[in-house]
């Protein structure tokens, strides 16, 4: 195979495999006399391997630890294992997809269609009128959809009719039509961080491809003084997590 065709087998780019050869990742294959690169069977089970991991949330240093670990296992065993986590990301996206059906099947604003254990949490909040309140709401939803969210349900219930939350919410709503720079934007985070209990930080799924894109749609959704205050709420949080010991990933240790 050449590098287009292993790249589009593994589904990344041609480019994505070049920076692997760069950084060491990926070992060259032997030229053909034409100057091609010969890629073969390993190479590609090789590169499905990276994807899979980085798809994990792993850093590259963290996959090149991986594979030194592969390097005196048979292929067959690798194979197996990365059949094996495949099996397990098409359960998990068959599972977000009945529970994106049945969002879509009901009305959105509706718990109907939400699991369990966020439905006992929308339903212990205070009614607001709080456009910050429904919008954070919204977000739950969505980290519902796409799972990983029944922990941090369990250690959000106890917050849900906390006065202090509310009026977080509404000083979050007075920061709609504001400035980046607005000087109410650092003490607000500085607040809401520090009502987030520390159960919080270990509730949080290690930093994946999931965990990344939620936040990334959070920030989308706010205006920017609002953006603002969350950005800061998610680094406070973030070195907080490792001064307590985390690694990295939400999770602090035990």
């Amino acid at each position: 195979m050449r590098i287009g065709e292993i790249a589009a087998l593994v589904g990344v780019t041609p480019r994505t495999v070049r920076h692997y050869h760069h950084i060491g990742l990926l070992a060259e294959p032997a030229r053909r006399a034409n100057g091609y690169r010969a890629y073969g069977v390993r190479d590609a089970v090789l590169l499905a391997r990276i994807r899979r991991l980085t798809e994990l949330g792993l850093g590259l240093d963290e996959v090149r630890d991986v594979l030194a670990g592969d390097a005196g296992r048979e292929l067959a065993d690798v194979l197996r294992e990365l059949d094996a986590d495949l099996a397990r990301q098409e359960r998990e996206i068959r599972e977000r997809r009945l529970r994106l059906a049945g969002l879509l099947d009901g009305p959105v604003e509706g718990t109907e269609s939400v699991s369990p254990a966020l439905a006992e949490l929308l339903a212990a909040a205070p009614v607001t009128a709080s456009p910050s309140a429904a919008k954070d709401r919204e977000h739950l939803m969505l980290l519902d959809t796409i799972g990983g969210g029944s922990e941090i349900y369990a250690v959000l219930r106890p917050l849900a009719g906390d006065p202090a939350v509310l009026a977080l919410y509404e000083q979050l709503d007075a920061l709609a039509a504001a400035s980046p720079d607005d000087p109410r934007i650092g003490p607000l985070a500085d607040r809401m961080a520090a009502l987030a209990p520390d159960e919080l930080l270990d509730a949080i799924p290690a930093g994946g491809p999931v965990m990344t894109g939620f936040g990334e749609a959070l920030l989308a959704d706010y205006p920017p003084a609002q953006a603002e205050v969350v950005r800061r709420v998610m680094v406070a949080l973030t070195v907080r997590s490792r001064d307590r010991g985390g690694n990295g990933n939400g999770r602090g240790s035990r």
